[in-house]
């Protein structure tokens, strides 16, 4: 790799606070808040809207499309004809 043209790699603390739900992990991402962390030191802190912990399709809370009905649907309006 060459010196200078990269962006810093660190530990960043991502929070969604929507769901109480923080990590600790590395990423490039610039921050100017702060948090201190379990570990007694302090990192750059990120803040979600939206994390694994809220989102409905990791949650279980998401809705089911109806797909069945729809073909079903389309099937008779648009289906084959049967002659008579």
């Amino acid at each position: 790799m060459k010196k200078g043209i990269h962006p810093e790699y660190r530990p960043v603390v991502f929070q969604d606070a929507s769901a109480d739900f923080a990590i600790l992990t590395r990423s490039t991402i610039k921050s100017n808040d702060t948090i201190k962390w379990e570990d007694g030191k302090t990192y750059p802190l990120v803040r979600l809207e939206i994390s694994s912990a809220s989102h409905p399709f990791f949650t279980g809370k998401q809705k089911l499309v109806d797909t069945a009905g729809r073909v079903e649907k389309f099937q008779r309006k648009y289906g084959k004809k049967t002659s008579k």
